[in-house]
């Protein structure tokens, strides 16, 4: 059996809760103990079976499997990242690789993967109580997410989580280890007029807590950048918990 993935026991909510309400946004290093960061990371990188999460024209958005991704061929794939674009240029579109590791985990897929681990322990009580402090979100019930890979060219358009009742803030953990600020891939906090207000670029073992709804997007990944950009996403929710996990 694989050893499970583990909070940093040094962390104090205390430490973070000022900073979120007064920003709302913090971001909390070492999140993870290293030896399951480790983990992973490198599962990410060599043992997960990464599908096509993109938009349309409408800005709805689809998981492609694997299976869909080969059934569709090189120039159907072509297609449907061609109407994502369309959609990036006038309102909220996206296009990365994805991992959906609450499916894949309630269907019995890739037993033993990491992430899956991880999803255990953020809906623990240890890493909701944490997360509940540092929000002051009392009312959160179950944390969700997905793995994603940003590739060059790959991109998350300006949105703000508006109209998801259940979404009581949202979270990244990061899981990229070298990574150059010119290379783009910065999750971005925007105001009202547009302008960016705060940036962070990827990082290693860092979790990012904010606020929605807000602003936000993930810039554009060049097309010269050296590694592709890992992280976990999803948000802390207040509707029913996962009662199988």
């Amino acid at each position: 059996m694989s050893q499970p993935i583990r909070l940093n026991p040094g962390l104090d909510a205390r430490d973070f809760a000022s900073a979120f309400q007064r920003d709302g946004v913090v971001q909390v290093a070492d999140f993870l103990t290293p030896e399951s960061a480790d983990r992973i990371e490198a599962a990410l990188k060599t043992a997960t079976p990464w599908g096509l999460s993109l938009s349309n024209s409408a800005g709805k958005g689809e998981w492609l499997s694997p299976e869909a991704l080969q059934a569709l061929g090189r120039e159907g794939v072509a297609s449907r990242a061609r109407e994502a674009l369309k959609g990036a240029r006038t309102g909220f579109a996206f296009s990365y690789l994805a991992y959906p590791i609450i499916e894949a985990l309630l269907a019995g897929r890739e037993p033993q993967h990491p992430t899956h681990g991880l999803v255990e322990l953020l809906n623990s009580p240890e890493a909701r109580d944490f997360c509940a402090a540092v929000t002051g979100e009392t009312g959160i019930t179950k944390i969700d997410a997905q793995a994603t890979l940003f590739r060059p060219g790959d991109y998350l358009t300006l949105h703000d989580d508006t109209g998801v009742g259940e979404r009581r803030a949202a979270y990244t953990i990061g899981l990229t280890r070298e990574w150059r600020t010119d290379w783009g891939g910065q999750l971005l906090f925007h105001d009202a007029a547009g302008d960016v207000s705060r940036g962070f670029r990827p990082g290693f073992n860092v979790l990012t807590l904010f606020r929605t709804p807000q602003w936000h997007s993930v810039a554009t990944v060049a097309p010269y950048a050296g590694a592709p950009r890992f992280s976990i996403t999803g948000w802390l929710r207040d509707d029913k918990p996962y009662a199988e996990l």
